[in-house]
């Protein structure tokens, strides 16, 4: 087995950074495509929506075992296997005009794209430790939100200029590159492998998800980034169906978004050390306050960059949110790194694929009024759910 050298780490800790928002990536590239991906296919806006839930789910549900997988058979050999079948079936979707192969290739690569996410986030808590291992997790969420800054900037320039298949091209490109460079500096990094028996996953499945701390925690990553999900999979039509604009407007309004979750992360990061449930308190009263003036001023504004003034404060505060209690799910169970991660993000996923698919086809999008009921609802269920997490914070912080 090729253990990771001391004179690699300072190019695998780089390396690793890279490859953490690979599965927002592969999320947001292709955002600023799906109306044109839908004429060019001659399928609907909820089949083209359809690649992305199913990509979601894939990713949620594969990051609850991966983990478990990657605490036993370590992290290098899977990494660079996962970065092999992403090169393959970005290829493949490219040069596919089926919407069942696209679905079946999204699928295969939200599963791929898990094991890779996971394994890196491990990277951190294998390799670091102490106050190091604690900077270098916090900014983890950070790096994975530049994802929603460069896909869709660069996704709507793609799309402009080649066409909605170039996404995919380009995705093929960047997982060559991370191959290439993954085999030459990387190295195993785990240190204690768990056994893989049933016995002991479920094991440490249980200590896990009976702790409320942490359970809870799953669900508030999952309201949060749901907000993220129906702002990502309405945007593309409300720019190019409501306003008349292109897909490099769509590309300049997630990059709004993506840069508000970056900073709120930013902020998150530099209260590292504050409890964390006053830290998420903050954040809700925030987006409830800033969601209220945008659902009471709808009927006045009609303006695309009004819309996006409110969105990048609500983006701000979640990604806020998102770091914070990501952070505390990675470092508070440091024997369980990989399990814990992609309990966490999996879970959050698959609660967020869900959540976001049914707000969308409850609530037709297409204005400020018919968005800040979106985000009213998810604020006023992450409110209530807030109630709990408070009990169970301070029942971890007792018991510790």
């Amino acid at each position: 087995m090729k253990q990771l050298k001391k004179e690699h780490e300072g190019i695998s800790t780089i390396l690793a950074f890279a490859l953490i928002p690979l599965s927002g990536f592969a999320m947001d590239v292709y955002i600023p495509s799906f109306p044109h991906m839908a004429t060019d296919l001659q399928i609907s806006e909820s089949d083209i929506k359809l690649t992305l839930s199913l990509y979601l789910v894939s990713y949620g549900i594969s990051q609850l075992f991966v983990g478990s997988i990657s605490d036993s058979f370590g992290r290098y050999k899977i990494n660079i296997i996962s970065l092999m079948v992403l090169l393959l079936s970005s290829l493949a979707i490219a040069f596919s005009s089926d919407l069942n192969t696209i679905l079946v290739l999204r699928f295969i690569q939200g599963i791929a794209i898990s094991f890779i996410v996971v394994c890196k986030r491990a990277f951190f808590v294998d390799v670091f430790t102490g106050e190091k291992r604690k900077h270098y997790t916090s900014l983890v969420t950070v790096v994975w939100s530049t994802a929603p800054i460069v896909a869709p900037f660069v996704g709507g320039y793609l799309q402009e200029s080649f066409g909605w298949r170039a996404n995919f091209l380009f995705l093929a490109l960047y997982a060559f590159i991370m191959l290439v460079l993954e085999w030459i500096y990387s190295g195993e990094t785990i240190t204690h492998r768990h056994p893989f028996k049933l016995k002991s996953v479920l094991s440490m499945y249980r200590q896990l998800l009976s702790a409320p701390d942490f359970s809870l925690g799953i669900i508030v990553l999952g309201l949060c980034y749901s907000m993220v999900m129906v702002f990502g999979m309405s945007i593309a039509f409300i720019v190019e169906h409501e306003y008349h604009l292109t897909a490099v407007h769509t590309g300049y309004c997630a990059l709004v978004s993506g840069l508000a979750m970056f900073f709120g992360g930013l902020l998150s990061k530099k209260h590292v050390n504050k409890p964390a449930f006053q830290k998420l308190q903050l954040s809700a009263v925030s987006q409830f306050i800033v969601v209220a003036i945008m659902l009471t001023t709808a009927t006045v504004f009609h303006q695309l960059y009004i819309i996006m003034i409110f969105v990048f404060l609500i983006h701000f505060w979640l990604g806020y949110s998102y770091n914070t209690y990501f952070t505390y799910s990675l470092t508070s169970r440091p024997q369980y790194a990989a399990t814990a991660s992609g309990l966490a993000s999996g879970g959050s996923y698959v609660i967020f694929s869900i959540v976001s698919y049914i707000v969308v086809h409850v609530i037709t999008i297409k204005d400020q009024l018919t968005l800040g009921l979106s985000y009213f609802s998810l604020i006023l269920c992450l409110q209530l759910l807030l109630l709990f997490v408070r009990k169970a914070l301070q029942l971890r912080a007792y018991s510790a």
